[in-house]
């Protein structure tokens, strides 16, 4: 008898935890305003600010030889971002498969990390003159070094940090997110609205990512993503789902940094410095390219 009690015990929190659709119950399904504005603000804090405050912060502060304000910003990204995550996952109303999260998670720190390294040697070598609107080979600080084996050791390092580094980090960050949308869907009609307190983190969260996207050179990945949640959200229509409130803001900011990476793209797009910096089928300058070339040499 107690074997056939252990076992109903068993069977029923199953049950509440979850059904044969994947779906768990007893999970709230209101706007998550908490962890959307904490992403936000620690992303425009410690990411889009990190470079702003190494630039405005006295260099006799941060010696060159230790780390500067911006590392110890990249370091408080790494640990604060893929915690947040988790925690959205958390709260998918659909359960999803832990070991592709967690695998998803190692990688996003890793790609993190390698980045933090990189980016902080970079940093060092533009306020010594390198211009990031010029390849490595064809900035005055660099090509003239002696031995010229050094240049190949800052084209690695330049691998590292612009190559390597961004795809270990954006691609399972945009694979979190996706995963994370394909459990935001509900047929219930008042739970697919966006609340007024998400129309007001929808501007700021677009312009991240809009500046995550340009910055970080991923427009293939980024726009591969938004196609696969298009797709996803045509694939959901057919059975009656909809996006609800959280489904829907992350395709909304997704939509709008669609619009704003288009009009950067318009804006340069006969700059014949940038051009030569970026040279293939896509054509999306960075940010900081533009602010050594059109900014930083008229102050």
């Amino acid at each position: 008898m107690q074997s056939v009690r252990k076992r109903r015990g068993n069977d029923l929190r199953t049950n509440q935890t979850s059904t044969p659709g994947g779906l768990k119950e007893h999970v709230p399904q209101h706007f998550h305003f908490d962890l959307w504005f904490c992403l936000t603000l620690q992303n425009w804090i410690l990411d889009f600010g990190r470079p702003i405050v190494m630039i405005i912060l006295p260099l006799e502060w941060f010696p060159l030889n230790k780390p500067s304000a911006g590392d110890y910003f990249h370091m408080a990204y790494n640990v604060i971002t893929p915690f947040l995550m988790l925690k959205l996952i958390e709260r998918s109303p659909r359960a999803l498969s832990r070991s592709a999260v967690y695998l998803c998670i190692i990688t996003f720190v890793m790609g993190a990390s390698i980045h933090l390294v990189g980016d902080s040697i970079n940093h060092r070598l533009i306020l010594s003159g390198y211009q990031l609107h010029l390849s490595v080979r064809e900035n005055p600080i660099i090509k003239d070094l002696k031995p010229a084996s050094l240049i190949d050791s800052f084209e690695l390092l330049y691998y590292y940090d612009e190559q390597l580094g961004h795809l270990m980090w954006y691609i399972p960050f945009f694979i979190i997110l996706y995963i994370y949308f394909t459990g935001c869907f509900t047929k219930a009609k008042e739970q697919n609205k966006i609340p007024v307190s998400g129309w007001l983190l929808l501007g700021p969260s677009a312009v991240y990512y809009w500046y995550l996207v340009t910055e970080g050179q991923i427009t293939e990945l980024f726009l591969l993503t938004f196609l696969a949640m298009v797709v996803m959200v045509i694939h959901q229509q057919r059975k009656g789902l909809s996006p609800d409130s959280n489904g829907l803001f992350l395709f909304c900011s997704f939509s709008v940094t669609v619009l704003l990476v288009a009009l950067w793209v318009v804006y340069l797009w006969n700059d014949p410095v940038l051009r030569n910096k970026y040279p293939g089928l896509i054509y999306v300058p960075e940010p900081w390219s533009y602010y050594t070339l059109h900014i930083k040499k008229n102050h």
